[in-house]
């Protein structure tokens, strides 16, 4: 039977709406894969879900920026083990600073510090943003990759994460080298990942029902 057959809720999903992000496909993608979803900009709801996205499209700065009334909650509910999702913009808000600002001449710029690390610019001859479907391959054991190694994602980005600890990379992506495309906290209850599960067909709505099940534990 396909994924793509609705399946009985089993958790409660709050996507964050911080003003960036496509709420609707993450939202539909979530409710395909199980999940009760509330978009919300109320951060009191983290502490009544089950799990939280934090979805992302368009700059780290105005990124962080626009979500600062919601670190405290975020780093609150981290810390309490309620699965945080950090998607595309929202997986490098999870490190502690991107490139992307001293690109603007913007300086650096905090992130949310729950996966210690930089955000870093593809360089070289390699053509940015780096867009459209590629490989993942998983490089250890997490929840969220069950069923996923070797399956494609569709990517849309000009920077990658850079974890300080390599133990945080769950699965990487070649493009010119191999970047981490999936990352997780040292509880493996935070993680991201740099390509669209809700753009990325079976396989990212397995990835988003793999979220779920977390949720759900």
């Amino acid at each position: 039977m396909s994924l793509e057959a609705q399946r009985t809720t089993t958790a409660d999903v709050v996507v964050v709406d911080y003003g960036l992000g496509n709420l609707r496909s993450v939202t539909r993608g979530l409710e395909r894969a199980g999940a009760a979803v509330e978009i919300t900009d109320d951060p009191d709801a983290f502490a009544e879900c089950d799990g939280i996205v934090l979805p992302g499209v368009g700059a780290f700065r105005e990124g962080v920026e626009n979500a600062d009334p919601y670190r405290q909650p975020l780093l609150d509910a981290a810390e309490s083990g309620t699965p945080v999702f950090g998607i595309c913009l929202g997986m490098q808000m999870l490190l502690t600073t991107s490139e992307e600002a001293d690109h603007a001449g913007e300086g650096d710029v905090e992130g949310l510090d729950l996966v210690p690390g930089r955000n870093r610019r593809f360089d070289g001859d390699l053509k940015v943003p780096h867009m459209g479907w590629n490989e993942l391959d998983v490089q250890r054991d997490h929840p969220l990759v069950e069923g996923v190694d070797g399956e494609h994602a569709y990517f849309v980005h000009s920077y990658y994460a850079d974890p300080e600890d390599q133990g945080a990379v769950v699965a990487t992506t070649d493009y010119g080298h191999d970047f981490p495309s999936i990352v997780a906290d040292e509880s493996g209850t935070v993680f991201g990942t740099q390509f669209h599960p809700e753009k990325s067909g079976e396989t990212g709505l397995r990835i988003l029902r793999n979220f779920v099940d977390i949720c759900a534990d």
